[in-house]
Parts: C-alpha cells; structure tokens; sequence
C-alpha cells in the first residue's frame, strides 16, 4: 500500500499491510538529534527512513506580528509582540463586558497574510504517494482563552457568556476565513486537514461538557462542516481526556481523534476501542510524557505491538503528543517506527 492507501484504509477502519504511522511536529529542537541519531540531513529524509505516512503542511501566514497563524491574534494589552503564544497573560479583552467592545479589537485580515500562491506551493512539495495533511490550528476555544487571559475567560464563561461568545465567534470568523483561502488554494490537493484546540486537562475537561456545547462547539462544527465541504477527512486534535466529549466530536464529523494521550483519565486505547472503535478512527496512543522520554526501546516496542493487537486497522500509530520534545529518546523514535518493519533501523 502507499503511504495515502494506507491512511485511508485506516481512517475506514479497513484493513492494512501495516498500521498508519505519524511522526508529527517534532520540535525544531529536537531535529538536530533526530537527524543525527538516523544519519540524516532534513525531515523528508527523516520520514523516509522511518517510512511515515503522513506529511503536514502547516498555513503559510506572514504578518508584521507573526509568522504562524498560532500567533496571528495578538491580544497583548501592552501591545509589545510576544515571543511565544500564551493562554494565561492577561488579554486585550480581560476588563471588557460589553460584548461591543468586541469591536475595539484590531482584527487583521487573513486575506492580507496568506499568499495562495505559498499555500499551494508548500501542499505541492508533499512526496508522491504521502498524505497531505493541511495542520490549520484553528484553536478558537484557546485563542478565546488568549483573548481573555486564562482564568478570566473560565469565568466569562460562567458569569458573562455573551461577551465570551461575542469573543469566540469573531475568533472563528478569523479562523473560518484563514482556513477558506487556504482550502480553496489548495483545492484537490489536500487529502486531510488537522483542526485543533486543547480541551482537556490530565483528569478531566477544562470545562462541562455542556458549557462547551454552549459556548464553544459551534465553532467546531463550522470548521468541520467546513473541511468536509471541501472532501478532506478531518483529524481533530485535542491533548488530555476528552472522554465526555468523543461522542460530540463523532456528531461533528470528525474522523480521527488525534491523539490518544495515554495517561490521561479514561483515555486508555482498550476504553477508546471498546467505546469508539466502531465510529471513529484514532491516532496516538504511545505514551510521550513518560515512555517515549524515560522507557526503553523494548518497551516502546512492546507498547507498540499491544496497540497493533488492539487495531488491527482504525489507528494511526503516532506519540501521544504531536510535538516530539527535545527530552525524547531517539532510540525510543526508531522503536516506535521498527513497527513498520524496515530493514535499515
């Protein structure tokens, strides 16, 4: 099978010479190790030797303010530009109530930041037979977060609903129109898209499964309704245990739950498989805040053939996080792939 056959086998639930595998986003940290450690130079040869199957492009988005779309709502109060996005500085929005002041924001226009002609050029670069996986973001429960400061936005929630709503929905108007022009660039040329936002914590959801049918899947069901307009399968991404809310992201029209993160509370693959398995697909499933840091490769290895086991097929085999830290073994890298069976690790 080729590395797209397989991914769509997969995200069927039909079966697979091999299971799906996905490397993610590893950090640029953490490259220089990866490439060492494998002998090689960049990360097409890196997924090579490793025979991944999914290749991420990210929106190209340029603005005086940020060179990633994760950055392009800049809700400093100060003004100044941060380095990294956070999601509990106080926000621009922080002492608002009044959902007009939604107004006195300075929203950019994505139309200005995002060049078709990039987004093209970057789906294009994808090696025959990948998967082209567009990676939007589009985080609008945690940019609304950003918007506020953390804790105050958890309390808009509860006690001014309209001026988090109001928030909310402008941030997803951004959003929607950012990921518009970079579907229709790229029309035909995508396969999948991955939309994201963080609503789980290591025990639980941030919020009531009900406050965010309330407040916040709204926006969710947009972006799909809208990725799936455009015939690209849907993998949505949420760190933590999202147990409560798997039902609704099914409702929604996701196709794959990204990830499985191991250690969070009910998230376990036996409990995803029994419950899910039937309706939706999966990705993750080997530990990354513990085993792929602190394991060794036999038990990286062992982890990842329980889990082949368990899929026969409905799970692409990744780290239980997108983004491969510096801290992880690569040893424990190359165990996790020996799945595939290549013959050069």
């Amino acid at each position: 099978m080729t590395h797209l056959e397989r991914f769509l086998a997969t995200v069927r639930r039909e079966p697979v010479d091999r299971p799906a595998t996905w490397l993610g986003l590893p950090d640029p940290a953490a490259l220089p190790g990866l490439f060492k450690y494998f002998g090689v130079s960049n990360i097409r040869e890196l997924k090579e030797k490793l025979d991944d199957d999914i290749w991420p492009v990210e929106i190209p988005y340029h603005s005086p303010c940020a060179d990633v779309i994760q950055m392009a709502l800049n809700f400093s109060k100060d003004g100044s530009i941060p380095k990294f996005r956070t999601l509990t500085a106080p926000g621009f929005f922080e002492d608002y109530s009044d959902p007009e002041a939604v107004n006195l924001f300075d929203w950019p226009d994505p139309a200005k930041y995002i060049d078709p002609a990039l987004c093209r050029k970057a789906v294009e670069e994808t090696p025959d037979g990948y998967t082209a996986m567009g990676v939007v973001s589009a985080a609008h429960f945690q940019t609304a977060c950003s918007a506020f400061g953390m804790e105050t936005a958890l309390v808009k929630m509860m006690i001014e609903p309209e001026m988090y709503r109001a928030v909310i929905d402008r941030i997803t108007d951004f959003y929607l129109r950012a990921n518009e022009i970079f579907y229709e660039a790229t029309r035909g040329k995508l396969h999948a898209v991955q939309i994201s936002n963080d609503f789980g914590g290591q025990t639980g959801l941030m919020v009531s499964p009900d406050t965010l049918r309330e407040l916040v899947f709204d926006g969710t069901r947009k972006m799909i309704e809208q990725a799936k307009s455009y015939g690209l399968i849907v993998v949505h991404h949420s760190c933590g245990s999202i147990y409560d809310i798997i039902p609704d992201l099914i409702e929604m029209g996701a196709d794959v739950i990204h990830p499985i993160q191991a250690l969070a509370a009910n998230m376990e693959p036996w409990r995803l498989k029994a419950d899910f398995g039937d309706k939706i697909s999966f990705c993750g499933g080997v530990d990354a805040q513990y085993l792929m840091v602190n394991g060794q490769p036999e038990e990286v290895r062992a982890k990842a053939e329980e889990l082949k086991t368990l899929f026969p097929t409905g799970l692409i085999l990744s780290p239980s996080h997108e983004t491969i830290l510096p801290d992880t073994k690569p040893e424990n890298v190359e165990a996790l792939f020996s799945i595939n069976n290549i013959n050069s690790l």
